[in-house]
C-alpha cells in the first residue's frame, strides 16, 4: 500500500508540474496579446497624432496667408 500511495503521489506530483506549466504558459499568451494589442494601439495613436499635427500646419499656413492678403 505504501509503494502504491508513493507511486501515486509521484505521478501527482509530475501533473500538477505539468498543469502549472500550462497555466503559466497561457497567462504569459495572453500577457504577450495584452502587450502587442498597446503597442498596435500606441501605433495607431501616433498615426493619428500625425494626422492631427498635419491639418493643423495646414490650418494654420491658410490662416497666415489670409491675414498676409488682407494686410496688403
Amino acid at each position: 500500500m505504501t509503494a502504491f500511495l508513493a507511486k501515486a503521489f509521484g505521478v501527482g506530483g509530475i501533473v500538477a508540474a505539468i498543469l502549472l506549466i500550462v497555466a503559466l504558459l497561457k497567462q504569459l499568451i495572453v500577457m504577450f496579446g495584452l502587450l502587442l494589442a498597446l503597442v498596435k494601439f500606441a501605433i495607431i495613436m501616433a498615426f493619428v497624432v500625425v494626422f492631427v499635427m498635419v491639418a493643423v500646419a495646414i490650418f494654420m499656413d491658410r490662416s497666415r496667408r489670409r491675414r498676409e492678403e488682407q494686410s496688403l
